[in-house]
């Protein structure tokens, strides 16, 4: 299959590393015109000459901003006014004891893991609509169906992705615009392996045998009894951007090693 998303414009929000990086890398290669986008201006011009080094001629253009709050929203909506191809991945995660999560993290959580996917989403579809054409994704997990005990403020947050994401797909009923959810698991992502490095440091064993405990022990139900890659997660969301997905939307579709035990 080759995907030919020339003249498409894509905005990937969170993408200066891990799964959002690896989606940007991922549609340019495809041709797009991709905007990157993170908190730091650093941290975007890294990513971009991280893309422009693997492809020469990609078209990589950034944005830096905070997309957890409405006004930085508004700072990437005023640079980049327009856009086909809307990937929702900017997010946060951590392990937390229900009991000791506060308020503030509570909502910190769903301001950005929520709030940004919503307040672009709305901006972008509208644009999407009147062109006739468009694609919108929600990179949600598999935790927002199998709801992890030590990340219940977590969880919720993807459980909410996959309820707007489907009530999204329903609002563009009928045009050539789709709008899908993601659905990975654990991924080899940056904060994944932090995470994952400081419980093996913690425990005295090596990275790749904390990898093993971790899928093991929190995720015992996985198929491919492993962390999957972000280029793994990318070509998923790669396909569901491209002109051949035209008839998939409102789908959750699942990039998590079959970790969720379900036929559906």
């Amino acid at each position: 299959m080759q995907i030919d998303l020339n003249g498409k414009h894509a905005i990937i929000t969170g993408s200066t590393a891990g799964i959002g990086f690896a989606i940007a890398q991922g549609l340019a290669n495809a041709g797009a015109n991709v905007v990157v986008t993170g908190r730091t201006q650093s941290r975007v011009d890294e990513a971009i000459a991280a893309i422009k080094k693997d492809s020469p001629n990609a078209k990589v253009e950034g944005v830096a901003a905070d997309l957890g709050t409405s006004e930085g929203c508004q700072t990437l909506i005023k640079q980049q006014p327009s856009a086909d191809i809307l990937i929702n991945n900017v997010g946060i995660f951590g392990p937390q004891d229900f009991f000791d999560v506060d308020d503030d993290t509570w909502q910190q959580f769903f301001d950005i893991n929520i709030m940004s996917a919503v307040r672009l989403s709305r901006h972008y579809a509208q644009g999407m609509r009147e062109r006739d054409w468009g694609r919108i994704q929600f990179i949600s997990s598999e935790s927002g169906i199998n709801i992890p005990s030590e990340m219940v403020h977590y969880g919720m947050t993807k459980s909410a992705l996959l309820s707007v994401s489907r009530g999204l797909a329903k609002v563009l009923s009928g045009t050539q615009v789709t709008v899908n959810a993601i659905l990975p698991g654990p991924t080899r992502s940056e904060g994944v392996l932090k995470m994952i490095g400081e419980m093996a440091e913690k425990e005295g064993i090596s990275q790749q045998e904390m990898e093993e405990r971790f899928v093991k022990e929190n995720r015992p139900s996985s198929i491919i009894q492993r962390l999957a890659t972000p280029e793994e997660v990318a070509s998923m969301s790669v396909y569901a951007a491209s002109p051949q997905a035209s008839a998939t939307t409102g789908a959750a579709l699942r990039v998590e090693g079959g970790i969720v035990d379900t036929l559906t």
